[in-house]
């Protein structure tokens, strides 16, 4: 019988960001997947700002930088028309060091992941299957089923289920996934073109029931086609009946197609993300429409949201407990999210007269004037780079100083380096101003870092209070803000939760 600390089922970005995390943090992981190879398309190509902030932790982000595609704006087309557009560069400049759409497609996301996973010893698990397991509360007892046909015993401390909208281990757990599925089919097209709407930015045109994107790769004229047509025989769609649309209303010239699929989509989120020891994290947990492209990111952010508390519970520095906040954090997240790709997918594609008139007549007279406003703009950005997530009033969060609340994420102040220490992945203070010699021996005596930033007004208009403590949680969202600076609420905020922090001279630094 083989033993790990956290077995991972499924090696999509999910479940590799997962172990990746885990494994810079000491954790034994074992990370399978049914496959036989990664990826070699993908339909998930956006990696928003926040992803890239967090990216840091892992050394990943000038990597994505370098090979991938800066979208700096998105437009929108009405039946052939450009009718608007949101210039990200300019509207997120000053809330984050990512402002813009990063394009990295699924497939190089992956292949990148599993390359830094190799550095720690690890490696995906092909062609092996999570066939059923038993769980106690304690540990679980996986049986899987390799190539070759042969049964293994798995003994885990901890399970993780990031195998996908079929995922096996929900349906062991019997955790409802409630929600529905889309009528239209959704295609994806992988072409060579030229034209006016591909530029290196993002087009989104809007037509009577039919929803297309165009989105830029790394060559300029290389592009992705996402669409939806209304056609019950998916199994038999062909480019060529898609390919109309876009060539007559976005004006592209396709000279070449690399691959073209075609699947349908859900909108779901699971009653629960935690059973026991068993965790589900990503599409296992919730699918959602592509709009926004949001998917990818949002898994991404559970497995790091659940990777450094499951290191704390499995070194016995936090009880138990600690494990029900991910589920407390993320199914919320989850499912407002869900309502609101669903709201605007359905908007874009909705049938009926007056449907058709409100996006085809109105809202292309709309649309360029509320999009001018300047806070519009800047609410688009933020909510589409999850820039705005947070965890405000729930277990992990406490205090306001300034305008920072315990668990937003930590305000970025242009021109200065308050974001270089957040890759570190440990607990760590921030202080603007001045610190108390009090608070340097706390720091001092428990290892956790002190980061002091001496004060000016663009502190202040980020919405820092001057000598406030901000104390950061290993994913470096804001755990606690501190008017008063002293130690004191400090200890009492880790004692009342259960919870030590790391000092950050074990961390594992390879």
């Amino acid at each position: 019988m083989k033993r790990c600390d956290v077995l991972i089922i499924g090696a999509g970005p999910t479940g590799l960001v997962l172990a990746l995390w885990l494994s810079k943090l000491g954790i034994r992981v074992r990370i399978i997947d049914k496959t036989a190879t990664s990826g070699s398309t993908s339909r998930a190509l956006a990696v928003q700002a926040r992803t890239l902030e967090l990216y840091r932790q892992l050394d990943l982000t000038q990597v994505i930088l370098q090979h991938g595609h800066k979208v700096p704006a998105v437009n929108l087309w009405v039946k052939g028309e450009h009718a608007a557009q949101v210039p990200f560069d300019a509207v997120g400049k000053d809330l984050t060091p990512y402002s813009f759409l990063e394009i990295f497609p699924q497939d190089q996301h992956e292949r990148l992941l599993i390359e830094r996973l190799l550095m720690f010893g690890v490696s995906v698990e092909r062609q092996t299957e999570l066939t059923r397991f038993v769980h106690d509360g304690v540990g679980v007892t996986a049986y899987l089923s390799g190539a070759d046909g042969q049964e293994e015993v798995c003994a885990a401390r901890c399970l993780a289920g990031c195998d996908g909208a079929r995922s096996t281990v929900r349906k062991s757990l019997d955790i409802g996934f409630p929600g529905g599925t889309y009528q239209q089919v959704f295609y994806v097209a992988d072409v060579d073109a030229d034209g006016p709407s591909v530029n290196g930015e993002l087009h989104v045109d809007l037509d009577e029931s039919e929803f297309l994107a165009i989105f830029p790769l790394a060559d300029k004229h290389h592009a992705r086609l996402i669409g939806t047509v209304r056609n019950e025989h998916a199994d038999t769609l062909t480019f060529e009946d898609v390919s109309g649309r876009a060539i007559e209303q976005l004006q592209v010239q396709i000279h070449r197609v690399n691959w073209f699929s075609t699947y349908r989509v859900h909108h779901r989120v699971a009653k629960h993300f935690r059973q026991g020891r068993a965790f589900l994290l990503g599409d296992a947990a919730h699918v959602h429409s592509p709009a926004g492209g949001q998917g990818m990111n949002t898994g991404i952010g559970d497995a790091i949201n659940l990777a450094w508390k499951l290191a704390a519970v499995l070194e016995t520095r936090a009880s138990d407990s600690l494990l029900d906040t991910y589920e407390t954090e993320r199914i919320g997240f989850a499912r407002q999210l869900v309502a609101t790709t669903d709201r605007v997918f359905s908007f874009a594609t909705a049938e009926g007269r007056i449907a058709k008139l409100v996006r085809t007549r109105i809202a292309p007279l709309l649309i360029p004037k509320v999009i001018a406003i300047d806070a519009v703009r800047e609410f688009i950005f933020r909510t589409i780079s999850q820039v705005t997530l947070n965890y405000r009033g729930m277990p992990l969060s406490a205090g306001t100083a300034g305008k920072v609340h315990g668990g937003e994420r930590l305000p970025w102040v242009p021109g200065s380096d308050n974001f270089e220490s957040l890759s570190r992945l440990c607990w760590q203070l921030h202080v603007y101003g001045v610190a108390s010699e009090q608070l340097n021996a706390w720091c001092k005596e428990r290892g956790v870092p002190l980061h002091v930033f001496q004060w000016t007004p663009a502190h202040a208009a980020s919405g820092f209070a001057l000598n406030a403590l901000y104390l950061l949680r290993p994913d470096t969202y804001v755990a606690l803000a501190e008017l008063s600076g002293e130690p004191e609420v400090l200890d009492r905020y880790f004692d009342e939760r259960g919870i030590q922090p790391q000092k950050d001279h074990l961390l594992n630094t390879t």
